[in-house]
Parts: C-alpha cells; sequence; structure tokens
C-alpha cells in the first residue's frame, strides 16, 4: 500500500470505498509538504482541489477589511478543508497557513463530486461535515454579537477543550498551542483584552497558562460561570476530532 493509498484509508470518509474507487482518487491526487507559517492556499486561488491533511496543522483564515487576520478554523491530520471547492468551483474568500510542519493530499473537487453521486454514504458525510462547521461558526458570530470578551473567551476556551483537549492529572490541556493573538482573532478582540482576561481567570484558578500552553484547571467552574454544561471528556484521539469553525 503506497502512503497516499495509506493516508487517504485514515480518513473516515473514504475508509469504505472500493479498491477501484479508492485507486482511481489515489491516481488522480497529489501529496505537497509545507513548512510551518507557509501558505497552503491564497485568497483568490482557484477552488478546484479539497485537501486532506495527513500530517501537521493547519489554520484556515479570513482577511478583515482592514487586513486582520480572522482565524475561523484549525485542522488536524485525517480531516478535509476547501471542501467548498466541492459545490462553489470559483475563487477562493479564505487562505491556508501551515501551523506546523504539514503535508496534505490535494484531491481534484470534481473526484470528490463524483464519488458522492456514487456514494451516499461520501455525500452524507460531506453535508453533515459542512453542516457542522457551519453551525459552528454561526454561534461564534452569535457570540461576537451578544456576549462580552470575557464570555467569548470562556466559550472558546471549552469549545478548543473539547476539540483539542487532553485530559491530565492538573486539568485539561490544550493540544493546539495558541498565543494570545491567536485567541483574540478567534474571537474578534484584541491582543492586550485577551491577556487581561486569561490573567483574571488565571487568578481565580480556573486555567493556567505559559508560552503558548493554555491548562483548563477547572473546566466545570469555568463552564458554570457562562451558564454551560462541562465537557464530558475530552477526546484522545484527534482523528476523531471534529473541524473548528468552517472551511
Amino acid at each position: 500500500m503506497t502512503e497516499k493509498m495509506w493516508c487517504l484509508k485514515r480518513c473516515d470518509l473514504f475508509a469504505q470505498l472500493t479498491p477501484v474507487q479508492m485507486q482511481r482518487i489515489e491516481s488522480r491526487s497529489r501529496t505537497r509538504s509545507f513548512s510551518a507559517r507557509s501558505p497552503v492556499y491564497l485568497p483568490t486561488s482557484t477552488a478546484d482541489s479539497v485537501f486532506l491533511l495527513t500530517s501537521g496543522m493547519v489554520k484556515v483564515c479570513h482577511l478583515t477589511s482592514e487586513g486582520k487576520e480572522s482565524i475561523l478554523m484549525f485542522v488536524e491530520p485525517g480531516e478535509l478543508f476547501g471542501e467548498l471547492a466541492i459545490f462553489i468551483g470559483q475563487a477562493r474568500d479564505e487562505y491556508v497557513e501551515a501551523v506546523s510542519q504539514s503535508t496534505v493530499v490535494m484531491i481534484p473537487a470534481k473526484e470528490i463530486d463524483l464519488l458522492m453521486s456514487e456514494r451516499t454514504d461520501v455525500a452524507m458525510g460531506i453535508t453533515k461535515m459542512i453542516g457542522l462547521r457551519r453551525q459552528r461558526i454561526e454561534r461564534r458570530v452569535k457570540n461576537l454579537l451578544f456576549m462580552s470578551n470575557r464570555e467569548r473567551i470562556v466559550h472558546l476556551l471549552l469549545d478548543l477543550a473539547q476539540q483539542f483537549g487532553r485530559e491530565d492529572n492538573d486539568g485539561i490541556h490544550l493540544r493546539v498551542k495558541l498565543s494570545h493573538q491567536d485567541l483574540a482573532s478567534l474571537i474578534g478582540s484584541t491582543r492586550e483584552s485577551v491577556t487581561v482576561i486569561l490573567s483574571q481567570l488565571r487568578s481565580e484558578g480556573v486555567i493556567d497558562y505559559g508560552r503558548r500552553k493554555i491548562v483548563l484547571t477547572n473546566p466545570a467552574r469555568l463552564a458554570r460561570s457562562v451558564n454551560r454544561q462541562p465537557s464530558r471528556n475530552a477526546h484522545p484521539n484527534p482523528r476523531l476530532l471534529p473541524a473548528f469553525g468552517t472551511g
């Protein structure tokens, strides 16, 4: 089995494909690697491919009218991104940047479209993925409109704990490494405001943080502070994580 075939089989959407379908996808796809902080694609790039991340991590971003970065989503291995190319087929609005050394399989959008016409399970899987991402981004927009900076930060930390959390004796560690500016870009705030709020939360004993490291030391209390049910547990397997935001 080739490395590309192995990577495709690791994606739940493709796990049940027939050998003929898998070989067709593999033969028409290509693999590329990107160093940390390098662009995978840029705004106005032609939306003719869907990407499967096989190693590393990438972030999907949008530039505001003022030229500021707004982070829409983080993607981990085994997840698709750029999937709207299946339906739109025009220039992209967002851009994607590698957070760490990353490798992707670039699959022609027309091949995914063909696969969706052949297999209802693939079509349903992609539809559910897009729906879930839209639901999350809509919730973030509502938070942005109706919540204070503190409430937005708390909800964001709880969301990240559900998606990128690793439980340990001292709390839930976020596997995604975020700077204060990254957090600000995720909630539409400023780095200075985020720093002040994180300091307050640490003094209250509900989180701890260091250089690009965040631990939810009392997630139940943190959730109660925004009238939210605490997460039952963090996902131990990165491949089972839903994507954060939208693509």
